[in-house]
C-alpha cells in the first residue's frame, strides 16, 4: 500500500514538472517572436504611400478641345448668346474677331472654360443649330506624360539637393565651379519640366473652344443676261481705247521734246552734207 501511494506521488510530481516546462516553453516562444509595434506603423505607412501613388496614376488628365463652324441667320444674337454662356460657365474670351468676305459676314471666337463645364457650354452653343460645316470635339489623355514628368522632376530635385550638399563640402574653387556648372544644367531641366507641367495643367483645367459662325449675304447684279454681257464688253472696249488715248495725251511733253531733238539732228546732218 505504501509502495502504491509512493508511485502515485511520483507520477503526480513528474506531470507537474512537465506542465511547468511546457508553460515556460510557450512563454519563451511568444517572447522570441513578438514583433514591435513600430514595425506595424512603418508597414501601414508604406501601404498608404503606395495607395496614394496608385490614386495619382489613376487620376486622368484630359485635354478637351472643340471646333464649331456653322451658319446663323442672326450673327449678333448668336454672338451675345455665346458671351452669355461663357460668363455663365465661368469661362473667358481669349479672342473675338469679325470680318466680311465676298458674300458673307463672319465672327471667330476662341474661348476657355473650366473642363467640368466644357460639355455644358458646347451643348448650349450648338442648341438650335441644324447643320454644322465643321464639328470637332477631341479629348486627349496626357495622364502618362503628366505622371512621367512629375517623377522626372522629383528625381532632378533630389539630384539638385545632392549637388548642393557637395557644394558645401567643396575643398577648392575648381570643385565649386564644376558643381555650379552641373547645378546650372539641372536647374534648366527642372525649369523646363515645371513649365511643361504648368502648360499641361492649364490645358487640362481649362478647355478650349473655337467657334466660327457666319451669315450669307446677297450680292446685287449677280445674274446678268447675255445681251447685257455684250453691251458691257463693247462699253469696256471703248473705255479701254479712251484710256489709251488719254494716256498718250499725258505724254505730250515727251512728244514735243522728241520733235525738237529730231529737228536739230536733221539740221545738223544737212549742214554737214553741204560742207
Amino acid at each position: 500500500m505504501k509502495f502504491f501511494s509512493l508511485l502515485l506521488f511520483s507520477l503526480a510530481l513528474a506531470c507537474s514538472q512537465q506542465s511547468k516546462e511546457s508553460d515556460k516553453f510557450v512563454t519563451e516562444s511568444n517572447a522570441s517572436y513578438d514583433i514591435p509595434e513600430s514595425e506595424y506603423v512603418i508597414e501601414s505607412t508604406e501601404k498608404s504611400d503606395v495607395t496614394a501613388i496608385e490614386v495619382e496614376i489613376q487620376e486622368q488628365k484630359i485635354i478637351k478641345t472643340a471646333r464649331l463652324v456653322f451658319e446663323t441667320s442672326n450673327p449678333e444674337k448668336t454672338h451675345q448668346k455665346i458671351l452669355q454662356l461663357t460668363k455663365q460657365y465661368n469661362g473667358f474670351i481669349q479672342s473675338d474677331n469679325s470680318g466680311k468676305g465676298y458674300n458673307r459676314i463672319f465672327k471667330n471666337i476662341v474661348l476657355r472654360v473650366p473642363s467640368e463645364h466644357f460639355q455644358d457650354l458646347v451643348n448650349g452653343v450648338t442648341e438650335g443649330v441644324e447643320f454644322f460645316d465643321q464639328k470637332e470635339i477631341s479629348r486627349k489623355d496626357v495622364s502618362e506624360e503628366f505622371v512621367d514628368l512629375k517623377a522626372r522632376l522629383k528625381a532632378k530635385k533630389q539630384l539638385e539637393s545632392r549637388y548642393l550638399e557637395l557644394l558645401v563640402k567643396a575643398k577648392n574653387v575648381k570643385e565649386m565651379l564644376e558643381i555650379e556648372r552641373e547645378l546650372s544644367k539641372i536647374r534648366e531641366e527642372i525649369e523646363a519640366k515645371e513649365g511643361r507641367l504648368q502648360f499641361l495643367q492649364n490645358k487640362v483645367s481649362l478647355s478650349t473652344v473655337h467657334i466660327e459662325f457666319y451669315k450669307i449675304t446677297e450680292i446685287k447684279g449677280m445674274t446678268v443676261s447675255y445681251g447685257q454681257k455684250i453691251k458691257n464688253s463693247l462699253q469696256g472696249g471703248w473705255n479701254g481705247i479712251s484710256v489709251f488715248f488719254l494716256g498718250i495725251l499725258y505724254l505730250w511733253p515727251l512728244f514735243i521734246l522728241a520733235a525738237i531733238f529730231v529737228f536739230f539732228i536733221r539740221r545738223y546732218l544737212k549742214k554737214k552734207k553741204k560742207e
